[in-house]
């Protein structure tokens, strides 16, 4: 593996990760230096600065915070004791859900078990099942433990099914279609792949405790960055750079078979994402005039397929408008989802003289996405101005009919080491109060509650 393929993969890994910006930006400088030529000074010297905050630069060179979204625990463990109990059991591995399942059907081929049938009272073989299916020589307690053993692989398989499901909506509403990108494709062009790993770190970023508004991720370094694929037009994959920046300059240089890719895989995600969101809402239907956190309510849930479904709704306006098919959003726009609002941070919204986001009103009248995706109520373009023309929004600047418009570059900031959102300036106090349970809303453990009297 050449020099310049090992940055192109670990780059292509942080896509699903959580990797700093500072990080990033030092591969993309190696990477850009290795590729037979030297970035353009500004861009050479906008990398320089962010990489100035790298772990591989800073003297204790590490970072409290964790550097990947969580992931589910694979059933290596089920898949161990299953390998005792089935003797000859194909190896697989406890992360691939595919693999898990298929172990589970051939283990349950040898005691006659079909897959999903796992009620412990009807699905069992009594005696007479157990010698017709040739197992006369197993005891009850042998097959009992062995059907008990797929009956816990199966939820476990659901489990994992369920928690990759949420990890990849989390992932794309934050840096949309970054973590579905091929490596072929990404590692197409150099330039694009420092491009796209650097705008998706900054997207990633963690939400912090305040109430001006948190970081835009197209930064200073990613717009000189950006300016290194419009100097090379013709050498840069903008069909990858479309899977996280789909600006109407970017969706205008990509060919329609393209455009109607990206479009179809937004619209699938819209219908899975609503899907989500019912089911959040039916387990506890929100204060919709409000959106502040209540007793009961899931807040991370909600907010994370939320900020999915905003990031795919934006892409797909985008798309729509790019291939001139916006007519579809004239008779089916569905709105925007707000997120759940900490009870702590309204309040502290109060106190210095704001109140509820005048998108809440918008939000609070118009239709349910879910309902709107599956038909059962209407909601054209035409009502969400007027809706929002009543609670004195603009629709366009909002982003309630039609992408937002495209901002200019925000300046770059080192990356916060935070504790539950609040910015701690060291990133090992930050571990300490981390472990401590400050900022966690919950009582402190006994040494901090100690700690804590001692500073008082």
């Amino acid at each position: 593996m050449s020099w310049n393929t090992s940055i192109l993969r670990e780059l292509h890994a942080s896509l699903d990760r959580r990797k700093r910006p500072e990080d990033i930006a030092h591969l993309a400088l190696r990477l850009l230096d290795g590729d037979g030529r030297r970035a353009a000074r500004r861009t050479r010297r906008a990398l320089e600065q962010a990489a100035s905050g790298s772990l591989h630069t800073l003297w204790h060179g590490y970072t409290s915070m964790l550097e990947d979204f969580a992931r589910p625990v694979g059933a290596q463990r089920q898949l161990a004791r299953a390998a005792e109990l089935f003797p000859g059991l194909p190896e697989a591995s406890g992360n691939d859900p595919a693999q898990v399942e298929a172990a589970i059907r051939v283990a349950g081929e040898r005691i006659a078990k079909r897959f999903g049938a796992s009620d412990f009272l009807t699905d069992r073989l009594d005696r007479a099942g157990r010698a017709g299916a040739g197992l006369g020589e197993m005891s009850k307690r042998q097959y009992n433990k062995r059907f008990r053993l797929l009956r816990r692989m199966e939820a476990k398989l659901a489990r994992i099914l369920v928690e990759q499901r949420k990890r990849e909506v989390t992932l794309i509403g934050k840096s949309g279609l970054a973590s579905r990108l091929p490596y072929e494709e990404f590692a197409a062009d150099a330039p694009t792949a420092a491009f796209v790993a650097y705008l998706t770190a900054r997207a990633n970023l963690r939400s912090e405790f305040t109430v001006s508004g948190q970081q835009r991720a197209y930064d200073e370094v990613a717009d000189t960055l950006f300016g290194e694929l419009r100097r090379r037009p013709d050498r840069t994959n903008w069909y990858a750079v479309a899977h996280v920046h789909p600006t109407a300059e970017v969706l205008g240089r990509l060919d329609d078979g393209q455009r109607g890719r990206l479009l179809g895989i937004w619209y699938r995600f819209l219908l899975d994402v609503a899907e989500l969101l019912e089911a959040a809402w039916r387990r506890q239907p929100l204060d919709r005039t409000t959106m502040i956190v209540r007793r009961g309510d899931d807040s991370t849930t909600w907010n994370q397929t939320a900020r999915a479904w905003t990031k795919a709704r934006a892409h797909w306006f985008a798309l729509l408008r790019a291939m001139g098919a916006e007519e579809i959003a004239d008779r089916c726009c569905p709105g925007k989802v707000l997120l759940l609002v900490a009870a702590d941070v309204a309040a502290w919204h109060r106190e210095t003289g704001g109140g509820l986001h005048p998108d809440t009103g918008v939000w609070a009248e118009l239709p349910l996405p879910w309902q709107v995706l599956r038909g059962e109520a209407e909601c054209p373009r035409s009502l969400v101005e007027e809706v929002c023309r009543q609670h004195g929004v603009d629709p366009v600047a909002g982003g309630w009919t039609e992408p937002r418009p495209a901002a200019g570059p925000v300046p770059f900031r080192p990356t916060p080491e935070l504790v539950h959102g609040v910015e701690v300036g060291d990133p090992v106090l930050a571990g300490v109060l981390r472990s401590a349970g400050f900022f966690s809303g919950r009582p402190l453990r006994p040494a901090a509650a100690e700690l804590d009297a001692q500073m008082r």
